[in-house]
């Protein structure tokens, strides 16, 4: 699950929070969103669908504030060993991530998760 300060503002329309992230090494990257259970971004679901991108994981909370969160992860296949990313792939599909959320006003930074968070 993402920290989410809150859920007053929007990054995008339906999305409140995006995560770019990987497991250690940090080759291979998964796609983490809050968004909003009632107007989720369809157009992003569906762009990250034509990626590659499959769903691993969602689940629905109340935050703390009283909003209501539908939490996503996605993660996309790759040719290396164990299905991870090799260089080409992880600069392509990395511009390809940054495209989608660039086109919607949204910065995405790039991160690898601490040993703990990763196999929590």
């Amino acid at each position: 699950m993402l920290f989410l300060k809150s859920t007053a503002a929007m990054k995008a329309p339906g999305i409140y929070e995006v995560d770019v992230a990987a497991k250690p090494p940090g080759k291979t990257f998964g796609v983490y969103l809050a968004t909003d259970p009632d107007n989720p971004p369809q157009g992003v679901l569906a762009a990250l669908a034509e990626l590659g991108f499959k769903s691993t994981y969602q689940k629905n909370y109340t935050h703390r504030d009283g909003g209501r969160v539908l939490d996503l992860h996605f993660e996309k296949d790759g040719t290396d060993l164990f299905k991870g990313w090799k260089a080409e792939e992880c600069s392509a599909n990395l511009a390809a991530i940054n495209s989608l959320f660039g086109d919607l006003g949204v910065t995405v930074t790039t991160r690898v998760m601490s040993m703990a968070e990763a196999y929590a």
